[in-house]
C-alpha cells in the first residue's frame, strides 16, 4: 500500500470515536441559524464518507470530494451499503471544479491543516467562494495552537486492536507551530505482521491569518466556535470551527 491507501484502509477504526452524527447535527443547526438553504452540500476532503453519510441522512443533497481514490473507495462501499444518494468526486480541493453553485460547503476534521501552506489555503477558500451560492455558508475547522503545542506536541500514542496496532509519533516544530506526524501500522498476518507506514504534516494557521484569508476570498465571518457547538472558541479549545457566508449579490 502507498500514499493514503493504508491509512484509508484503517482510518475508520482509528477514528471510531469521532461523533459524526453530532457534527452533522450541528452543521444542520448552523445552516438553520444562519439562514442558508438546506440544499446542495459539498463535503470537502470527505475521506471515507462517514460525515457525508450523516449529512445525507439529515436531508442535504451531498457531494463528497477527496483527492485520495483509496479514501473514496471506502466511501463508495458505505454508499453501496446505505443506498444514500451521495455523489463522490476525485478532486484536489485546490482545483475544485463544480457543475453549479453550492449552498453549504463543509471541510471538517482539520483537513485545512493538511494543506502545505497559507497560499494553498487561500486557493481553497477562493475556489469555495467561487462556487458558493450567494448567501451560502462555508463551515470549516482547524486545529488550534493549544492542540498543536500542548496535545499533539511531541507526544506518542499507541492504538491496540484485535488484529492490528498503530504507533503514532508527533514532532512539534516551534518555528511555525506545525506538527509532523508518523504512523506505523502493524497488521496481524499469516506467519507474522505486515507493516504499513504513513507520514504527514499539519500546519498551524493563526486566527488573524485565517480571518485575513476569509476576507480575501470575499467571504464574511459569522462566528468561531469551540468544536461543533454554539460555544465561542476558548483558550484551551482544540478545534476552532469557522462559519462564513458568501454575501448576497
Amino acid at each position: 500500500m502507498s500514499g493514503y491507501q493504508s491509512f484509508a484502509y484503517f482510518y475508520d477504526r482509528l477514528t471510531d470515536n469521532v461523533p459524526y452524527e453530532d457534527i452533522a447535527r450541528q452543521i444542520e443547526l448552523y445552516t438553520e441559524r444562519f439562514g442558508a438553504s438546506k440544499g446542495i452540500l459539498l463535503d470537502l476532503a470527505c475521506g471515507t464518507g462517514s460525515l457525508s453519510e450523516e449529512l445525507a441522512k439529515a436531508g442535504f443533497d451531498v457531494i463528497g470530494v477527496d483527492s485520495s481514490q483509496d479514501m473514496l473507495n471506502q466511501a463508495l462501499d458505505k454508499k453501496f451499503d446505505s443506498g444514500l444518494p451521495i455523489q463522490y468526486l476525485a478532486q484536489d480541493m485546490r482545483k475544485l471544479d463544480m457543475f453549479g453553485t453550492i449552498d453549504v460547503t463543509v471541510c471538517a476534521l482539520d483537513s485545512i491543516n493538511h494543506l502545505a501552506n497559507a497560499e494553498d489555503v487561500q486557493t481553497v477558500f477562493d475556489r469555495v467562494s467561487l462556487f458558493a451560492e450567494p448567501g451560502g455558508l462555508f463551515i470549516f475547522d482547524v486545529n488550534t495552537l493549544y492542540k498543536h503545542r500542548e496535545v499533539l506536541a511531541g507526544n506518542a500514542f499507541i492504538y491496540n486492536f484485535d488484529d492490528f496496532y498503530c504507533g503514532w509519533q508527533n514532532e512539534y516544530d516551534e518555528s511555525d507551530s506545525s506538527v509532523h506526524i508518523w504512523l506505523d501500522i502493524f497488521e496481524s498476518a499469516e506467519g507474522g505482521w505486515q507493516r504499513y507506514s504513513e507520514d504527514f504534516r499539519e500546519i498551524y494557521l493563526s486566527p488573524a491569518l485565517i480571518e485575513e484569508l476569509i476576507s480575501k476570498a470575499g467571504l464574511t465571518l459569522l462566528g468561531v466556535f469551540d468544536g461543533y457547538t454554539d460555544t465561542p472558541v476558548r483558550e484551551k479549545s482544540e478545534r476552532a470551527v469557522y462559519v462564513c457566508r458568501k454575501p448576497e449579490q
